[in-house]
C-alpha cells in the first residue's frame, strides 16, 4: 500500500472558527496533516494566543502542519467572503494590504514548522476582476517579497492553479522561470482547478517541474465544487498516474468543502482516500 501523505484543508470548517475538535475529527479519520486557511474569521494568525491553542491542538491530535494557505478575503462570514486580498493588484496600496496580511500568516511558521504558504495570484473570474486586480508585475513584487520572508523560516511559497489568465498551469510555469528565477517559489496544483480549465492530465505534466504542492478535489467541470474525489468528473487513475509519472511524492492535501456535515465528509474522504492509495499501488 501507499506509504504517501495524506492532508486535509481547514476549508472544510472555513465557515467556523477553527477549535481543536476539528483537528481531532480530522485525525480521526486518519489523515496525517493539514493546511490552515488563514482567513481571520476562521483562524486569527494575527493572534498569538490563536498561533498558540494551534500548536497545541496539533500536538494533541498529532497531525503535522503541512502549510497555510494565504488570506483571499478579509473575511467569510455566513458563506458569503468579504473584500477580497489581490497580491497582484496594480493599486499599491491595496497590493500592500494583501502582502501584509500574507505575510502575517506566514509567521505562524515562527511557532509551528511548515513547508508550504500557498497564495493566489490575484483573484478568480467568478470574483469578475478588473485588469488592475490581475497585474503580474505586481505579483511579482508580492511572491518575490513573500519568498524572502519565507525562507528564513524554511517555507517556500507555492502559487496556486486558479481560475484566471494569470495561474493558468502554462502560465504559472512561465511566472516561475521567467519572473522567478531567482526565487524558490513554486507551484500549488489545484486538481478541482485545473479541471475546470481544461486537462488535468496535461496540467500535472506541464507543472511538474516546480510542483511543490496540492489540493486535491473533484467537480463535474463547471463550478468549483471542492467535491470528495470520485464524485465529479476527474478520471483519478490518470490523474494520479500522472502524478507518479512526473515524480511527485509529496503530500495530496484534500481541500473539500463540506456537503452534509463535516464529519460526513471526511467520511467519503477517508473512504476516497483508500482508492487513491490502491491507483497509486505499492511505493
Amino acid at each position: 500500500m501507499s506509504k504517501r501523505k495524506f492532508g486535509v484543508s481547514t476549508h472544510l470548517y472555513h465557515g467556523q472558527r477553527l477549535s481543536r475538535d476539528h483537528l481531532l475529527e480530522i485525525a480521526a479519520h486518519g489523515f496525517e496533516a493539514v493546511e490552515v486557511f488563514a482567513t481571520r474569521t476562521h483562524f486569527d494568525y494575527h493572534s498569538p494566543a490563536a498561533v498558540g491553542d494551534l500548536r497545541q491542538w496539533l500536538a494533541e491530535a498529532g497531525l503535522d502542519l503541512h502549510g497555510i494557505h494565504a488570506p483571499v478575503a478579509e473575511r467569510f462570514v455566513g458563506g458569503r467572503w468579504g473584500p477580497g486580498l489581490s497580491l497582484a493588484s496594480a493599486d499599491a496600496a491595496a497590493r500592500a494590504r494583501a502582502s501584509a496580511e500574507a505575510e502575517a500568516a506566514l509567521h505562524v511558521a515562527r511557532r509551528i514548522p511548515m513547508s508550504v504558504i500557498v497564495a493566489h495570484l490575484g483573484l478568480p473570474r467568478t470574483q469578475q476582476p478588473s485588469p488592475a486586480d490581475n497585474n503580474r508585475a505586481a505579483a511579482r513584487r508580492s511572491v518575490d517579497a513573500l519568498q524572502q520572508a519565507a525562507t528564513p523560516l524554511g517555507v517556500r511559497v507555492a502559487v496556486e492553479v486558479i481560475p484566471n489568465e494569470l495561474s493558468r498551469a502554462a502560465s504559472l510555469v512561465h511566472f516561475v522561470e521567467e519572473d522567478l528565477e531567482e526565487s524558490d517559489a513554486g507551484i500549488c496544483l489545484d486538481f478541482g482547478h485545473a479541471n475546470m480549465d481544461g486537462d488535468l492530465v496535461d496540467a500535472i505534466e506541464i507543472v511538474s517541474g516546480h510542483l511543490i504542492a496540492t489540493h486535491v478535489h473533484d467537480n463535474r467541470g463547471k463550478t468549483d465544487d471542492h467535491l470528495v474525489p470520485f464524485e465529479g468528473t476527474i478520471d483519478w487513475a490518470a490523474a494520479l498516474t500522472a502524478v507518479q509519472k512526473v515524480g511527485y511524492d509529496g503530500t495530496l492535501l484534500l481541500e473539500l468543502a463540506a456537503h452534509g456535515s463535516p464529519k460526513e465528509t471526511l467520511k467519503k474522504a477517508q473512504s476516497a482516500r483508500a482508492r487513491m492509495e490502491r491507483l497509486l499501488g505499492p511505493e
